[in-house]
This record gives C-alpha cells, sequence and structure tokens, in this order.
C-alpha cells in the first residue's frame, strides 16, 4: 500500500486591507513566492474556507487564509536494499540509483522505491513534486543507474529546479552500445509518444525539442561493442535510448528500442549517469561527482575491453574535455 503524505494546516488572520494573498504568505511561512504560487496552484490554500486561485488576490482586515502543507510520511512499503550515497549535506543529497530501481511511487508501481528508500533512512525531503515524488528534482528510467540528487528541503528543491531550467545542472551518461558509431555527433530531433507503441517514445515531427551529443570512448576488442559517453542538453522521456535508435544503435540489453542478444540474456540495459555537476543551492559553489559504475557494468566491461584503455578513457575530466566548450 502507498502511503501518502501528512497534511498539516496553518491558519493566519490578515490585518490590514489589500495585501496581495502571496506577499502575506510568503511573509508568514518564511518560503518564496514561488513556492507560494505552488501551493496555489495545487489548490492548498484557501480564504474563508475557499480554495483561492490567485497569487495576486487582495485580502481585507480579518480575512482568515488556510494553507495546507505536506510532509513525507513515513513509507510502509518493504525496504531490503540499501542504495549508496555519494554526497550529503543539511540540503542535498546524491546517490549511486541502482538499475532496477524506481524512483519514485506511481500506480503500476509495485515494489519499493528509491523514494520508499530515503523515508525509511527518515531522511528529510523537500514536498513540492507532490505527495509520492518528496525531494524528487529529476528522475531517471528504473533500468538506467547512477547520479541522482535529492532536494531535502523546498529551498534547495526550488534552486535545483531552477538549474535544470538554465541548463546549469547536467549528467554526462556511459552507454554500451551494440554498434560502433561511425563518428562523434550531435542528434537533434523531436521526440513524443510512438504512435505505434504506446510503450515507447520516437522521434516524431511536432514532438518537443530535444538534444543529446554522442562522443565515441572505446571500441570493443573482441565483438561490435562500443562504450560511449552522451550528454543531454534537453530531458526528454527516453531521450538517448531514442536518439541512438534514430542512428541505428542501441543501447546492449535494451530490449525495447531493438538490442537482440543471440548469445545469452542480458538482464538490464548498459545506461549510467556517470558524472553530475551542479551548483549547491544555498552557496552557489559549482560541484561534480563521478559515480561509480556498478558490478554487472564492470563485468561486461572486462569481459570486452582492455581495462588499462578503458581506465584512462573514463576519467571524468577526458569526459567533460571531449564535448567541447560546450561542457
Amino acid at each position: 500500500m502507498q502511503e501518502l503524505s501528512i497534511e498539516s494546516r496553518r491558519n493566519f488572520t490578515a490585518e490590514t486591507d489589500d495585501i496581495r494573498l502571496d506577499r502575506f504568505l510568503q511573509s508568514k511561512l518564511d518560503v518564496s513566492r514561488n513556492q507560494i504560487e505552488q501551493l496555489i496552484k495545487k489548490g492548498l490554500v484557501c480564504i474563508e474556507q475557499k480554495r483561492v486561485k490567485k497569487a495576486g488576490r487582495k485580502l481585507k482586515a480579518g480575512q482568515r487564509v488556510e494553507v495546507t502543507l505536506l510532509e513525507a510520511a513515513p513509507s510502509r512499503a518493504e525496504v531490503d536494499f540499501e542504495v549508496e550515497i555519494i554526497y550529503e549535506d543539511e540540503d542535498i543529497m546524491v546517490v549511486n540509483k541502482p538499475s532496477g530501481l524506481v524512483v519514485h511511487p506511481a500506480p503500476s508501481v509495485k515494489e519499493a522505491t528509491l523514494v520508499d528508500w530515503l523515508k525509511s533512512k527518515h531522511i528529510s525531503l523537500s514536498t513540492l513534486s507532490g505527495q509520492e515524488r518528496h525531494g524528487i528534482v529529476h528522475r531517471i528510467d528504473k533500468e538506467t543507474s547512477g547520479a541522482l540528487v535529492i532536494a531535502k528541503n523546498n529551498f534547495a528543491h526550488e534552486k535545483l529546479s531552477a538549474q535544470l531550467q538554465d541548463k546549469s545542472m547536467g549528467r554526462y551518461y556511459l552507454a554500451l552500445i551494440d554498434m560502433e558509431l561511425k563518428e562523434n555527433c550531435t542528434v537533434e530531433a523531436p521526440i513524443a509518444r510512438n504512435p505505434k507503441n504506446r510503450l515507447k517514445m520516437g522521434v516524431v515531427p511536432g514532438g518537443k525539442g530535444a538534444k543529446t551529443a554522442f562522443v565515441k570512448l572505446l571500441g570493443g576488442e573482441k565483438n561490435r561493442y562500443e562504450l560511449i559517453a552522451a550528454k543531454l542538453y534537453t530531458g526528454r522521456t527516453h531521450q538517448i535510448r531514442v536518439h541512438l535508435n534514430s542512428l541505428g544503435r542501441h543501447i546492449v540489453g535494451d530490449n525495447l528500442y531493438g538490442f537482440k542478444s543471440k548469445n545469452d540474456k542480458i538482464g538490464r540495459f548498459f545506461l549510467h549517469a556517470y558524472i553530475m555537476y551542479l551548483k549547491h543551492p544555498r552557496s552557489g559553489e559549482v560541484m561534480h561527482f563521478t559515480v561509480p559504475l556498478g558490478a554487472d557494468f564492470n563485468e561486461i566491461l572486462k569481459k570486452n575491453f582492455s581495462m588499462e584503455r578503458l581506465n584512462e578513457k573514463i576519467k571524468s575530466e577526458n569526459i567533460i574535455a571531449s564535448f567541447g566548450s560546450d561542457s
């Protein structure tokens, strides 16, 4: 059973006429104007027991304002796994999400999620993303592993969300693909739901704009596999997988988009969010995190590549530099 958020209510009375609702609540709750707008948008603010739709609504002296605040409730999902913490302070946590772990609960998700794990550790989480996405600023697919940042309070969540918009926060990925790329390239093609298969996304005219850069790192010694790096300039669903598919290439193990293994059954696809960069929400310091590959990813690399050459190629400074001035 999924656990909903705990609700707490705060009540205030306007002392003067003609003060804007958002400014009034900002002074009472000590949060940003944008956070107030989010509360109003979600129907969590009432004046005299009636939901308010406009942040600029003028108050009259004596009017009562009620605000419903959401707090992360303890999870009742059984959590029998651990997640590696790469970095943590009072505002943020960077974790190495393992492959196979869903980020947040949803009606179709039966197993414990990353959010359930966070709750089981009694970690303070932001509430700006709604009842089931506490702390989650961005997400990665279930089968993708690697770097994910968690907001531990609403201040950090808002700052990190702004960085997603202005591109000052992002990630570099490592991907093992089934056939070598002809050259380094950038794919800029719109993405939308595949009209012939609702489980997939595709390059669809009129879809949302999407841009991905790919860099060749190292070719396999025993087959056509190649290890590449990818950088996202937008954040569309399945973006790396869709843009690779448009090039006739697929991530090893990604059966949804076309990889077929004749020799053995591969249990996951090998895509890993390897490097994350962001500005610390409170200090503004630029931070980089390199997140180790999992044991299964390392094992398939050992079978197919010279590890001496590979270890040199995947140094974080080399990968960042390989994308040039846009890195």
